[in-house]
């Protein structure tokens, strides 16, 4: 072990870099300008390892006062080199945890192969799960399980074979979505200078490009098989249904490819990206998912994605408040962008609001079982979510908000379609 280089970097609790030493400039080649707020801990190991190991060498850190190993680390130069380093938690006056402190010194006797954390099979599992965005389905599986409630309501016998063919096509299709981002928010280098992103992909992106998951060529290869994948699925499903679902599948990839591929870049409208999220997974996909079940278009179906397609737009527009720096950059002109972070929080209540006042009024007019008046529950998620985003906009605090809109959004969406589903249905529709 060399006595003579020593690195020491300090960071916050989401691990941006606040101390860069000159031993860590020396070790591993960047200036401190480049580095402090610029950059993340992770960007200095192989992503793998960040998925499998350094979460797990965090907690210990905390729990025991300091973490101590060998491992590898990356080089600005991309070159690797075997260390041991040494993490304990730091603390502020009042003894709060608000950060780590890592202290690294090169190991002259061992090769970066004798030292490389082992990456085991469910890390490279999980980093598929990264990758593609898994957790983030729900988006898809919500719409189209209502479809489905709807179709019921209406008197038509669900058919489950062809419901599951329905989730997978969308799922391939939202996946070929996720992954397209990623790859033209890369390319755009959109990602590359968000340094506000959220460490369990909130927001940012999934940051595979950027963590060394997967090449920004295999991000494209991904995009574009399941892409392929979704369209083989749909053959079926438009042979049972007619060319409607032909129609449907095609606006669902072609605004899902071109929500960051240029040309057009909806994402960056002024606002067309957040109404085309709107309205592909709320009313499009739920009136496409009964339309597989019943071969028609029905204008309740259309309806009853109206709030669902309002809260999975709350999710992209909260999800976009810590992105607006790099955006703003980029010229991604989302509505945060636009109208400034301070004042997009009322746009958020809008969305909400609107979300359950279309429930109310559905089920108050007849269209809907006065059972899914059960949806109202899930507000509760929402009420806490625009008070913490109105208190913490522009704070890594927000965290709880993002995760309250997906939970509201899940939510809703199952009382909804139990609502319709359980509800005295008033014969074919």
């Amino acid at each position: 072990m060399s006595d003579n280089v020593k690195s020491v970097i300090t960071c916050d609790l989401d691990g941006k870099v606040e101390t860069f030493s000159e031993g860590a400039t020396t070790l591993f080649g960047y200036s401190q300008e480049e580095v402090v707020g610029k950059m993340r801990v992770s960007d200095f190991s192989d992503g793998q390892v960040v998925l499998g190991h350094v979460v797990g060498w965090l907690d210990e850190s905390v729990k025991k006062g300091k973490w101590e190993g060998d491992t590898t680390f990356i080089r600005k130069d991309g070159s690797e080199f075997p260390a041991r380093i040494k993490i304990t938690p730091t603390k502020d006056k009042e003894g709060n945890h608000i950060g780590y402190c890592g202290v690294t010194n090169p190991l002259d006797d061992k090769t970066s192969d004798e030292v490389r954390p082992k990456i085991d099979l469910m890390t490279k599992i999980f980093t598929w799960v990264v990758i593609m965005r898994l957790p983030f389905l729900s988006a898809t599986m919500v719409p189209i399980f209502v479809g489905a409630a709807v179709a019921n309501l209406a008197g038509f016998t669900v058919d489950w074979g062809w419901l599951g063919l329905t989730l997978l096509g969308g799922s391939l299709l939202h996946i070929g979505t996720n992954t397209s981002n990623d790859y033209y928010d890369h390319i755009s280098g959109t990602d590359e200078l968000n340094y506000n992103y959220s460490n369990v992909g909130l927001n940012g992106g999934s940051r595979s490009i950027q963590m060394g998951l997967i090449s920004p060529k295999g991000m494209l290869k991904v995009a574009i098989v399941t892409f392929a994948l979704s369209a083989v699925v749909g053959i079926p499903l438009i042979l049972k249904a007619g060319m409607p679902v032909l129609w449907l599948g095609l606006i669902g990839f072609l605004s899902g490819l071109f929500y960051t591929a240029p040309p057009f870049r909806f994402s960056s409208r002024k606002g067309l990206g957040e109404l085309i999220i709107g309205l592909n997974f709320g009313p499009l996909m739920v009136a496409g998912s009964t339309l597989i079940q019943t071969g028609q278009l029905l204008p309740e179906a259309f309806l009853a994605g109206i709030p669902i397609g309002l809260l999975v737009a709350a999710i992209v527009y909260i999800n976009e408040f810590p992105d607006h720096d790099s955006d703003k950059q980029t010229g991604k002109d989302t509505l945060i962008v636009v109208l400034g972070p301070e004042k997009a929080r009322t746009g958020y209540v809008f969305l909400v609001v609107g979300a359950f006042l279309s429930i109310v009024v559905l089920a108050l007019n007849g269209t809907f079982p006065q059972l899914t008046l059960i949806s109202l529950l899930a507000a509760y998620f929402g009420v806490t979510s625009i008070q913490t985003l109105y208190k913490y906009y522009n704070d890594r605090l927000l965290q709880p908000a993002n995760w309250g809109t997906i939970i509201m959004h899940n939510a809703t969406g199952i009382l909804f379609c139990l609502g319709i589903w359980l509800g005295t249905s008033v014969g074919p529709l």
